[in-house]
């Protein structure tokens, strides 16, 4: 037995190590409960600071801590010299960079070290940047020391140029830094504008503030086709990664829509006015104004549906007998003053109702999720997403990228391919097949409506679609009778109050359970839901406040199974004189 190493037990180790927990825990409790102590009392002196250091260094996510440190050096810059409290601040960053070391993504750590770094009188930034490059080294994606990274570098006053530089230094040794491609995003519109800068313009400095929010949104062209093959390169060496595909999205999709006032409608009848934006807005806050026959009208603007609280669409109610009269004629104007725009609709002798509407093309509609920029480019781009489709058959973000570009160049024209790629990717994706319905059924939606757009007719038929989902219903403010029959739909979602001039609803032949959408339809007649999932009284509620439904039609719902059912119906909708059970 001479000479041989004693082996613990497996019970014997974990004992003394509760022991030893036991022990840091009651020294870490003294500690805590004297920094404590010593905050409640008011000192700011150097052993409390020695015992927030104990402490944060063993735990550097103590806010608590963080911020008694913080009162501390606060008190001492008060009661020494320049020269001392710059020595001071020094002590704290490489304090702090231990700290990082136990926890390179301690919210508390990064926070303290951008503070430490506002309040040194002289910061060196170049040191600074050192330690983000040193982090991001490690760990690409974190985004602690990339937000602090982004207030050096406005600090500093390093230019975007060099900046740029950098996101090409970590993206080419790897194509999946996500934080990188992203950040890129945000300095090539500074660096790269699509409009020529002007005569006084100085390079741009990287700067949080300087976003393509507050500049163009849009890169030049000689620029987008370098970004183009960087990302090629990109994708094609691992088609997998999302990172890159991502970025791609986002140089494909830089347009936006003008914001405007896209439609006013007016009715006699209803007295009442409807205007339609080009984005979600909330009324009461932009800057408002109704102005009839020269005279500004106090009215109140209200969403279509409660629950809107941003709604492209705006209803409000005029005076009662100011356009009743059909011998009358009227001007109305709609000023938004927020955008310094504004809408005009005449409504002329002998009309019940009348409206003023946007004459946008397909493009501007439509396109503002991919720039349009020319169609040899974009071509060439789907030239090349489809040769490594033909490489990777089952990569879903080449499906995906292949139907964006199609909806760029010809929505209508690539239909059919487009129906194609969706069945394919929800093969390939099954995870996602629901995501997948709903883009498509966003699709096939917008092209109805290019299709509807230059006929100008109110009738608006998306039956047998496959619909999964609505959308763009603010488009159809003006539709009278809309056919959403077999499809798969679920409900009528708040949005569909914004078809303020509908009359005829088709919508059999679906598994909708909800009708939360039908609420306040002021000229809403028939409502067909034959061969649906209403189960309750309930269910039918929000139709108690369309003022003119006349026809209902519950066949082959749950609901005509409940017992009594047509008395409790007839008495919740009183209007309704044909009820079809």
């Amino acid at each position: 037995m001479h000479g041989r190493v004693k082996v613990k037990s497996t019970a014997q180790q974990e004992e003394e190590k509760r022991k030893e927990r036991e022990k840091k825990l009651k020294v870490y409790i003294s500690l805590r409960d004297a920094c404590f102590n010593k905050r409640k009392d008011g000192v700011f002196d150097e052993e409390a600071l020695q015992l927030t250091q104990q402490l944060l260094s063993s735990n550097p996510d103590f806010a608590t801590l963080w911020n008694y440190r913080r009162e501390i050096l606060l008190h001492l810059e008060k009661e020494r010299e320049k020269e001392e409290v710059q020595k001071v601040y020094e002590a704290e960053l490489a304090f702090l960079e231990s700290c990082l070391k136990v926890n390179p993504k301690s919210y508390g750590s990064w926070h303290h070290r951008g503070w430490v770094s506002s309040r040194l009188p002289q910061p060196d930034w170049n040191r600074e940047l050192g330690l983000c490059d040193r982090c991001l080294s490690l760990d690409d994606r974190n985004f602690h020391c990339w937000d602090y990274r982004r207030m050096v570098v406005k600090a500093s006053g390093v230019s975007v140029d060099q900046e740029l530089q950098f996101t090409d230094r970590l993206i080419g040794s790897n194509f999946s830094n996500y934080s990188s491609w992203h950040y890129r995003s945000t300095l090539l519109p500074l660096l790269h504008p699509s409009q020529p800068p002007s005569p006084c313009h100085q390079p741009p400095v990287a700067s949080p503030t300087n976003s393509p929010q507050t500049h163009s949104h849009r890169v030049c062209e000689e620029q987008l086709l370098k970004e183009y093959e960087l990302v090629q390169n990109a994708f094609f060496t691992d088609p997998n990664d999302q990172s890159a595909w991502f970025y791609y999205r986002w140089l494909l999709g830089r347009a936006e829509r003008e914001e405007m006032i896209s439609c006013v409608y007016v009715s006699r009848e209803g007295e009442r006015v409807a205007v339609a934006f080009s984005r979600p807005v909330h009324a009461p806050s932009v800057g408002l104004i109704l102005v009839l026959d020269g005279q500004p009208q106090q009215v109140e603007w209200k969403s279509s549906h409660p629950r809107l609280r941003h709604s492209p669409v705006w209803i409000c109610e005029l005076p009662p007998g100011s356009v009743s009269d059909i011998n009358n004629e009227h001007n109305l104007t709609v000023h938004w003053s927020e955008k310094h725009t504004h809408r005009d609709c005449a409504l002329y002798t002998g009309r019940t109702e009348s409206w003023c509407r946007d004459s946008a093309t397909d493009q501007e509609l439509f396109r503002s999720e991919l720039s349009v920029e020319k169609t040899s480019v974009l071509q060439s781009e789907l030239q090349s997403c489809t040769q490594l489709l033909e490489l990777e058959p089952q990569n879903k973000w080449c499906l995906l990228t292949i139907i964006l570009l199609m909806r760029a160049l010809d929505p209508l024209g690539y239909e059919r391919e487009t129906l194609a790629h969706f069945n394919t990717l929800k093969e390939v994706d099954s995870m996602r097949s629901s995501y997948y319905n709903d883009l498509c059924s966003k699709f096939m939606i917008e092209n109805t409506i290019l299709k509807m757009e230059y006929a100008e007719v109110r009738v608006f038929s998306l039956s047998d679609k496959n619909l999964t989902s609505l959308c763009h219903l603010d488009q159809l403010l003006l539709v009278t009778h809309i056919n959403l029959s077999s499809n798969r739909l679920l409900r009528l979602p708040p949005q569909f109050a914004m078809l303020q001039c509908v009359e005829v609803l088709e919508a059999e032949d679906n598994t909708i359970e909800s009708l939360e959408g039908l609420y306040h339809l002021p000229s809403l007649q028939e409502v067909s839901l034959r061969n649906n999932q209403i189960t309750k009284l309930a269910d039918l509620e929000p139709l108690a406040s369309c003022p003119k439904l006349t026809r209902l039609d519950l066949r082959g719902n749950p609901i005509t199974e409940t017992e009594n059912v047509e008395a409790e119906i007839v008495k919740l909708l009183p209007s309704v004189t044909d009820l079809l059970l």
